[in-house]
């Protein structure tokens, strides 16, 4: 299976945090899935730490970065493709992270794994 975490959920997953639901652990955990995490989402803590709103134990975008490249995970690059999609979302979601993450799974076809309950609302393949 491929996978795109949420941001939340790669920070969850680094700071082997309990909010981590068991069955998006499994997955993350089972060696025969590829996991991806967008740039997108370093985009987000990059954002949101220049606002001064950041609330993780990560200490910077970098440190996310270094995570990711450090646990395996495949650091997905934005494309044109996973922009097209977000045109036509309805909007569930106002926040322009979570819609341009949710277009980026449903443009590669991945399963968004995330605690958010507006995503189940999107037509993307949704785990938590």
């Amino acid at each position: 299976m491929r996978c795109l975490l949420d941001t939340h959920t790669a920070f969850w997953y680094f700071e082997d945090n309990a909010a981590l639901s068991p069955k998006a652990k499994a997955v993350i955990c089972d060696g025969t899935n590829e996991i991806f995490v967008s740039v997108v989402s370093a985009w987000e803590i990059a954002i949101k730490r220049s606002l001064g709103r950041e609330n993780t134990k990560l200490c910077s975008t970098a440190e996310l970065l270094d995570r990711i490249a450090a646990s395996g995970f495949e650091l997905l690059c934005l494309e044109p493709r996973h922009v097209r999609p977000v045109e036509t979302l309805p909007y569930h979601h106002r926040d322009p992270f979570d819609r341009l993450l949710i277009a980026t799974a449903i443009a590669e076809d991945m399963t968004f794994l995330s605690a958010d309950e507006n995503v189940p609302k999107y037509d993307v393949k949704w785990l938590w």
